[in-house]
């Protein structure tokens, strides 16, 4: 019980985008177009896998699964944003920004799970493809997601706790509109390094080890592509992985930029941390169903068949 017997401040104050806090309201805009987009995009790409028989199939099914955590993803941020830019509502409940922190950093981790998902099935579809029925089974896929589900909230769950028995007797006032652990753990009076050693093994150990698979999965695919003979089959084969490779990019590439700039960009202007955040939070959600929408000829012809029903 001693453990928690610590000082928290009751709440925490939240910050849009420092030096253009007089612009919030014209930012709001913006932020609301993003959420839109994220949020009805996904939910489009959900419904056209759904009412589709023919989007029945592993690859699409993964889809989902990416489409729902970018889904889960805007909610958890939307609250905050929102309030800080639309209503200059700055403050959050202690606990609240507890709860907001784990979901954010617990949707992050399962999207980064279900990119290695959506690398594996490109590696069994190329490599092994008179196999890919079989190893992929809708139990096996199901079961994929409930391990990619449990691997984020298990792994993250003691981030609340490891915040909330750090006493907080100084400023209240996080770096962005929304709370992530390393910001929340910078406010405390003491020693930090515990919180500091799980960050970096939960990062190298969950999302790097991600990549590293990923990057592995690429290069079987690739060794097995330039085995093909004719240069269509080759390019054939390649055009199913783009989407993929592009989302991971997008997914990627922020959050590695967001985790150098907290770690070791010590002396970076403000913004720069609040803008490598707000591209890691805002632009796979937003990216994502364009990708798949413009680069899938079977989602891209569904969600046009929807929307002409819709129209008659």
């Amino acid at each position: 019980m001693g453990l928690f017997n610590v000082t928290h401040p009751s709440f925490f104050l939240l910050t849009g985008i420092p030096g253009l806090e007089s612009s919030h309201s014209w930012l709001a805009g913006p932020f609301c177009v993003m959420y839109a987009v994220a949020l009805g995009g996904n939910a489009v790409i959900l419904q056209a896998v759904r009412v589709e028989p023919r989007l029945h199939e592993p690859m699409y099914y993964f889809l989902s699964m990416l489409s729902f955590s970018d889904v889960a993803m805007s909610m958890a941020t939307l609250p905050t944003v929102l309030r800080t830019f639309c209503l200059d509502a700055r403050n959050i409940a202690f606990d609240a920004c507890l709860i907001q922190m784990f979901l954010i950093h617990s949707f992050s981790m399962m999207e980064s799970g279900i990119l290695l998902a959506m690398s594996f099935d490109r590696y069994v579809a190329i490599c092994d493809p008179l196999r890919y029925a079989i190893v992929l089974t809708n139990e096996v896929i199901a079961g994929i997601g409930l391990a990619v589900t449990a691997r984020s909230f298990i792994t993250l769950l003691p981030l609340p706790f490891l915040i909330k028995r750090l006493p907080i007797c100084g400023s209240n006032v996080l770096s962005h509109s929304y709370c992530l652990h390393p910001d929340m753990m910078k406010l405390a009076c003491s020693e930090i390094t515990i919180n500091s050693i799980y960050g970096l093994f939960v990062l190298v150990f969950t999302f790097g080890m991600d990549l590293f698979f990923i990057f592995l999965s690429y290069v079987l695919i690739l060794h097995s592509v330039m085995a093909i003979t004719s240069r269509e089959g080759r390019l054939k084969a390649l055009n199913t992985c783009v989407s993929h490779i592009l989302a991971v990019l997008a997914f990627y590439v922020p959050m590695i930029g967001v985790s150098t700039v907290h770690r070791f960009g010590k002396y970076a202007p403000r913004y720069i941390h609040v803008l490598m955040s707000n591209v890691y939070l805002f632009v796979p959600p937003v990216l994502n169903p364009f990708i798949y929408s413009a680069k899938t000829k079977e989602i891209r012809h569904t969600i046009v068949c929807m929307f002409h029903r819709l129209k008659i």
